[in-house]
C-alpha cells in the first residue's frame, strides 16, 4: 500500500509538470493549454494548439486549485474568436459555432495574434458541435465554483448563449427531440459512422439545456420564448433518451420481437427498427444485470456499439435514471476486461473490423480495429468515468480504474491512447506528453480525494 501511494504521488507530480509546461500565453496572459508538449514526434501539427474539449480537464484542475484566471481568460478568448470569423470555404458558419482549437502566432511586426480553427484545418474539414456545448458547461462550472456571475451576465456572453440556443433549437425537418449532427463533430473527430444523433452530443445537449436557465437572463419576449423552448426540449430529450437509447436484456428482447412497417400513433416499433439489425455479439455480451445507452438511434437505425463518453456524461448530467446509471456501472464491473483492461478507458466497444470498418471509416488507416477511436483505450476518459462512478456510489470502481492507470502512465510518458483489445500496447501513432492524459489523472485523483467537487458539475 505504501509503495502504491508513493507511486501515485510521483505520477501526480509528473502530471503537474506537464500541465505547467503546457500553458499557452497571449501577451503575457494565460489563455489555455496546448494539446501536447512540443516534440519532434508530434502526431499532428495542431497538437501545439489549445483544443476546447481538451482544455476541459485542465480547466477543472485549475478551478479546483483556485487558479481561476486562466479559465476566465479561456472563456473570453474563445468568445472573441467566435465573433471574429465565420467565413470558411466561401460560406458563412452559423452564429453560435465555437472553434475547435486556437493558437498564438506572431506576425512580422512581432505582434501576437490568436488564430482559430473552425474545422478548416481539421481532418475531414468538419466543424465541431461539442465545442459550443463544452464552453457553456465550463462557463457554468466556473460561475458555480467562483461565484462570478457577472461574467455570464455580460452582454457578449448572453448573446453567445442566445446564438447557441437558437442554433440548437431552431426549426428543422426533425421530429425527434435529439440533435442532428454530422459525423466527426465530437471527440471522435474522424469518420466512424456516428452521424445522426450520437449519444455523446445528446448528453452534452441535455447538459446545456439543464443549466441554461440559470445562466441566460431572457429579458425580451423573444428571449423568454427561446428559453421556454429550451425547457420543453429538455424534458422531451430526457424521456426520449431514457426510452429509445436504453438497452438491457429486457429491451433487447422487445427489439428482437418487433413487428415492422407499423403505421399510426399506436405503433410499438415507432422508429421502425429491424430485428435483423441486431449484431450477433450483443445478446451474449450484455449481462443480465447491466445495460447502457446505445451509440445512436434514428429512423430504421440503431447503432448498438457502446460509446464511453456519452454514457459517462449521461450519468454526470443525470440524463439517465438512477437505475440506468447503476446498470451502466454494473456493465463495467462485469465487463472490466472488455471496457478497461490494461488501461482505462476504451472509447467504444466493439471495434469495427473487416467490411464494416472499410465501409464506415472509408478504410481509415489510423482507425484500424482496436486502435485510436476504433476501440482504442484513452486515459483522457478516466476523469468522467471517475465522476460517473462516484455519482452512482461505485467509488470502488473509480479507485480500481485510477490504480490501473497510475501503474503505466508515468513509465509510458503519458501517451494519448493505447491499442489492442485490452489496451496493452502504446498507440501506434500515439503522441507522448499528452496534456489531457495528464490532467485527467490529476482531476480523477482530486475527485476521489474530495467527491464534493461533483456539486459543481451540471
Amino acid at each position: 500500500m505504501e509503495m502504491r501511494t508513493k507511486y501515485k504521488t510521483l505520477a501526480i507530480d509528473s502530471a503537474y509538470e506537464i500541465l505547467e509546461q503546457s500553458i499557452m500565453f497571449h501577451n503575457g496572459k494565460p489563455i489555455g493549454t496546448v494539446a501536447a508538449l512540443n516534440s519532434e514526434q508530434l502526431a499532428a501539427a495542431n497538437y501545439t494548439e489549445c483544443f476546447v474539449r481538451d482544455f476541459i480537464p485542465s480547466a477543472l484542475v485549475f478551478l479546483a486549485d483556485g487558479r481561476t484566471d486562466i479559465v476566465k481568460n479561456f472563456l473570453e478568448t474563445v468568445l472573441t474568436l467566435k465573433t471574429s470569423r465565420r467565413l470558411v470555404a466561401g460560406h458563412e458558419i452559423q452564429p453560435g459555432v465555437m472553434p475547435a482549437s486556437f493558437r498564438v502566432v506572431t506576425d512580422e511586426n512581432g505582434t501576437e495574434q490568436v488564430q482559430a480553427d473552425f474545422g478548416e484545418r481539421a481532418i475531414g474539414r468538419v466543424a465541431p458541435v461539442d465545442s459550443m456545448m463544452w464552453w457553456i458547461i465550463l462557463l457554468n462550472i466556473y460561475v458555480q465554483s467562483t461565484g462570478d456571475r457577472e461574467l455570464a451576465m455580460r452582454k457578449e456572453f448572453q448573446d453567445a448563449m442566445a446564438q447557441i440556443l437558437y442554433l440548437c433549437l431552431k426549426d428543422s425537418f426533425e421530429v425527434s427531440p435529439a440533435l442532428l449532427v454530422p459525423d466527426a463533430c465530437t471527440m471522435i473527430d474522424r469518420r466512424m459512422g456516428i452521424y445522426g444523433h450520437p449519444i455523446e452530443i445528446q448528453s452534452l445537449f441535455y447538459g446545456v439545456l439543464r443549466i441554461i436557465h440559470s445562466l441566460y437572463k431572457a429579458e425580451s419576449e423573444e428571449d423568454k420564448s427561446l428559453l421556454n423552448t429550451a425547457i420543453v426540449r429538455e424534458k422531451a430529450l430526457l424521456n426520449y433518451v431514457r426510452i429509445f437509447y436504453w438497452l438491457d436484456l429486457d429491451r433487447l428482447n422487445e427489439i428482437h420481437r418487433y413487428t415492422n412497417e407499423e403505421f399510426g400513433i399506436d405503433s410499438i416499433n415507432i422508429l421502425n427498427i429491424y430485428p435483423e439489425s441486431i449484431p450477433n455479439w450483443v445478446a451474449d455480451w450484455l449481462p443480465d444485470e447491466a445495460g447502457y445507452l446505445v451509440g445512436n438511434v434514428g429512423a430504421s437505425r440503431m447503432d448498438f456499439r457502446y460509446f464511453a463518453l456519452g454514457n459517462f456524461l449521461s450519468i454526470m448530467f443525470e440524463l439517465t435514471s438512477d437505475v440506468q446509471a447503476s446498470r451502466i456501472m454494473k456493465l463495467y464491473e462485469l465487463r472490466w476486461n472488455n471496457l478497461i483492461g490494461a488501461m482505462p478507458m476504451k472509447i467504444c466497444y466493439p471495434a469495427m473490423e473487416g467490411l464494416e470498418w472499410q465501409v464506415r471509416t472509408g478504410s481509415d488507416p489510423k482507425n484500424v480495429p482496436w486502435s485510436y477511436q476504433n476501440g482504442g483505450n484513452w486515459p483522457a476518459l478516466l476523469w468522467p468515468f471517475v465522476a460517473a462512478a462516484l455519482k452512482t456510489g461505485r467509488g470502488d470502481l473509480a479507485e480500481r480504474a485510477v490504480d490501473t492507470a497510475v501503474t503505466r502512465l508515468v513509465d509510458n510518458d503519458w501517451p494519448e491512447y493505447y491499442d489492442g483489445r485490452a489496451g496493452k500496447l502504446i498507440g501506434r501513432r500515439s503522441n507522448f506528453k499528452q496534456v489531457w492524459t495528464a490532467t485527467s489523472l490529476i482531476l480523477s485523483h482530486k475527485l476521489l480525494e474530495n467527491p464534493g467537487l461533483l456539486k459543481f458539475l451540471p
